[in-house]
């Protein structure tokens, strides 16, 4: 299904011969990423995953996961599963997956700063909904919601995501 790499451009995030808006981080891009900086990172990512809200959605994918009540995605450079999906209670800080607004409600993984994750160096590089067109994200990569479940029913796993600074 996969026909070849998802690549941010000035212009949006273009898979094939599809042009997408869409929204980056508040910091622009940046080629040294670190925690709470509000950049998104530079580089060739892969997309690892899918996850969506079974309470607002249907599975869009065969391979996607449901996020249930307690899931979390640490961001804490402390804790052992940082920059990995972890479910609460837990002491360390971490960013809930199951959020009151709709922004998670369908989200794409990266390998941003996975093998093995580099206390620091940014967590939680998403590709999900946007809050309006243009408004900034905290370094994740956001489109708008029609653009973001035709993106996952065309992608899969492994997918490059070429984003250059």
């Amino acid at each position: 299904m996969t026909r070849g790499a998802l690549v941010l451009t000035p212009r949006g995030l273009r898979f094939g011969a599809r042009l997408m808006p869409c929204a980056i981080g508040r910091a622009g891009i940046t080629a040294s990423k670190r925690e709470g900086d509000m950049a998104t990172p530079a580089g060739t990512l892969r997309i690892t995953g899918c996850l969506y809200r079974p309470d607002r959605m249907a599975r869009p994918v065969p391979w996607a996961r449901p996020i249930g009540p307690r899931d979390i995605w640490s961001d804490d450079p402390a804790d052992p599963l940082y920059n990995r999906p972890a479910r609460a209670p837990r002491a360390f800080s971490h960013e809930a997956l199951r959020r009151a607004d709709r922004l998670y409600d369908l989200i794409l993984t990266t390998d941003w700063n996975a093998s093995p994750p580099r206390p620091r160096h940014g967590s939680a590089i998403f590709l999900h909904r946007w809050r309006r067109p243009g408004f900034p994200t905290a370094g994740c990569i956001a489109l708008a919601p029609a653009d973001l479940l035709w993106l996952v029913r065309h992608i899969e796993p492994g997918t490059p995501l070429v984003v250059r600074g």
